[in-house]
Parts: structure tokens; C-alpha cells; sequence
């Protein structure tokens, strides 16, 4: 078995705002001493941890990213009849095994019960966290020390296996990530442009008041993306408890996401949904790189989509010249000139 899987990825977006800053404009990133627009990898993991196609392929193996476990079970105690005391006292000696409490005392919003790094709870976890509310719904007494080891080592949430989990207070429950994912940007220089935009009321007849009901601007870029990810077959692997078919599974699920879902900044207003335009899949024990630098200098050529895979396959081929093949074996899928396919590109990944 090959240990690394590398995805070299190029989408088109067109005017967008996928991912924004703190000022709501997109985000970017100086590159060749070239502004570039950029998605930061932690807004393309959540894309793709929350999409439909991990839910259809993954259901059951996806984990829960929460401060708020204390008040989830704090409710549910509540309902089942638990006293007030009991239910807040419990739910905080459970949320506490996860983390540090947010704060000591009540108040409206129930900080007393949230945790304050947020954590990613994996199903076995959830399903244990259930059970012992029932016993103590059942039982109405106060969880015994043997009660509250729930945190587990071994699970089968997807999302956790590939993009890992780090508990402060905990650390023999860390996973370390099996997929590294880098922020995609732009391969050619790219401006920030400003749409400016009025929205008219209704019911105003312009009898004494013609002007817009409200003004607003918003932020844009286009351009075509390079993405690259590097995938730990072996550490998945191990991750996932030597499950060699949910692996498979996590693998051909990663592969549609990256390729077919997009961030969900503004797409109300832009419509920017896109698939990957070109794929190109390594994979071999070598060590792994990026082929970021075919883009240092960056292109400008009015074909940008195809020119872009031209300077990918070059610095491959520079890297292979230099080093020695860096892989054992490639797939890509190319749409513009309509090669390959997806359903390829998928068995080869995980054969």
C-alpha cells in the first residue's frame, strides 16, 4: 500500500466572497511578490466535514464540534425530570471530563456548562455521554468516577481521523490529522473589487422619499484556485482502528467534497458554487511536496485554467528531473479537454 496520496486541485471560481476576513472582505495572501486571493484550509475543511455528500457517504462516522455538550445534557436531564440542582451539577461534572469549564457560576446563557476550547466529540463518545444520562435518569443518582471515563481512543468519525482533534486536558485522546490541507490561492495576481449595491422598498411609491431603502458594498474576487492536499493513507488508516472499508469509504467521500463542494461565504449573493476544473492524484511512499512554486510567478495568459495545468505538469516534471520520480503513479481528470473521470481518479486513490 502506498502511503501518501497527494491532490493537486484547479477550480475556477467566478465573482465570489468564499471566505472573508474580519473587515468581510476576501481573504488573500502576497505570493511571488503578487497579491492572490485565498480560502484558508480551516474554511475548506468545515465546507466539506458539513456537506451533503459526507453526510450520504459517511453517515454515522461524523463527529460533533461543540462548546455546548454541558447544556446539550443539561436539557435532556431536565426534560427526563432531573431537578435543576441535579442537572446542572451533572451536566458540569460530564462537560468537564472535555475541557475546562468556561465559568464558574450560572447565568442566563448557561456559560457555567460550555467548555471553553471547543471540542470534537466522536460518535462513540456521543453514544457513551447518552447512555450514562439515561442511567442517570434511571438511576437518579450523582455519575461514579467509572461512569465519566468517556473520552475514547479508538472511534470511527471520519472528520476526526482525517483532520485530527487536540485536547488541552487531555492528550492521550489527540488524533493526530491524516490529511493536511493547504490554503488554496489564486495562480495568477488578483485584485479585491467592490460591488456596490441598493436595495428599494416595496411599498415606497417615491411620493416623498425616492432614494434606496439601503445602501450597502461588498467585496469580490475571481480567479482560478490551486489547492493541494496530502493524505497519511497509513495514519487514516490506523485512525480509523484498521478499518480498511470505512477508510475506503472516508477517501472516496474527501475526494467528491474537495472536488465538487465550495465554501458557503456569500453564495446567496454570488452563486459561486464550482467544480474542480483539473485533478491530478499521486500517490507512493516518497516524500511529499507541493507544487505551490509552478505558481511563484504567476500566470498570465487569457486560457488561465489551461496554462495553469501546463505550469503544474512542468514543475512536476522539474521535480521528477531533480529528485527522481516523487511518485509511483499519477490519475488526472482534465475538463477542459474532457479526459479522465472522477470515478477513476476515486479507485485509483483507493486501490
Amino acid at each position: 500500500m502506498s502511503r501518501y496520496i497527494q491532490l493537486h486541485i484547479l477550480t475556477s471560481y467566478p465573482p465570489s466572497n468564499l471566505n472573508r476576513d474580519d473587515t468581510g472582505r476576501p481573504k488573500t495572501a502576497v505570493v511571488g511578490d503578487s497579491a492572490r486571493l485565498r480560502i484558508s484550509s480551516q474554511s475548506l475543511k468545515r465546507a466539506w466535514r458539513t456537506s451533503d455528500i459526507f453526510e450520504s457517504v459517511l453517515k454515522g462516522n461524523i463527529g460533533t464540534r461543540t462548546k455546548e455538550m454541558g447544556v446539550h445534557v443539561y436539557q435532556t436531564l431536565k426534560k427526563q425530570g432531573v431537578s435543576e440542582k441535579n442537572a446542572r451539577e451533572w451536566a458540569k461534572t460530564i462537560a468537564s471530563q472535555f475541557g475546562k469549564l468556561k465559568a464558574d457560576k450560572k447565568n442566563e446563557g448557561n456559560e457555567d456548562l460550555h467548555v471553553e476550547q471547543l471540542v470534537h466529540f466522536n460518535p462513540e463518545e456521543e453514544q457513551a455521554i447518552a447512555a450514562l444520562v439515561d442511567k442517570l435518569v434511571a438511576n437518579q443518582e450523582a455519575p461514579t468516577d467509572e461512569d465519566l471515563k468517556l473520552l475514547r481512543k479508538q472511534h470511527s468519525a471520519a472528520d476526526i481521523a482525517m483532520f485530527g482533534r487536540m485536547l488541552a486536558g487531555s492528550p492521550a485522546f489527540n488524533s493526530e490529522a491524516a490529511v493536511q490541507v493547504a490554503h488554496a490561492i489564486t495562480v495568477h495576481k488578483a485584485a479585491i473589487e467592490d460591488d456596490y449595491f441598493t436595495a428599494v422598498d416595496d411599498l415606497n411609491k417615491g411620493e416623498t422619499d425616492q432614494g434606496a431603502a439601503h445602501i450597502g458594498e461588498t467585496g469580490f474576487g475571481a480567479g482560478v484556485f490551486y489547492l493541494y492536499l496530502c493524505i497519511d493513507r497509513a495514519l487514516l488508516l490506523k485512525n480509523l482502528g484498521g478499518d480498511t472499508v470505512l477508510t475506503q469509504q472516508t477517501l472516496k467521500a474527501l475526494l467528491h467534497a474537495v472536488t465538487k463542494v465550495s465554501p458557503t461565504g456569500k453564495q446567496n449573493s454570488f452563486a459561486s458554487r464550482a467544480y474542480a476544473g483539473y485533478v491530478l492524484a499521486e500517490k507512493g511512499d516518497q516524500q511529499p511536496r507541493t507544487l505551490a512554486q509552478a505558481f511563484l510567478k504567476p500566470v498570465k495568459d487569457t486560457d488561465t485554467l489551461n496554462r495553469a495545468v501546463t505550469e503544474l505538469n512542468r514543475q512536476r516534471n522539474n521535480f521528477n528531473t531533480v529528485y527522481g520520480d516523487c511518485a509511483d503513479a499519477v490519475k488526472e481528470l482534465n475538463v477542459e479537454a474532457g479526459t479522465g473521470s472522477l470515478s477513476e481518479v476515486a479507485e485509483f486513490i483507493v486501490e
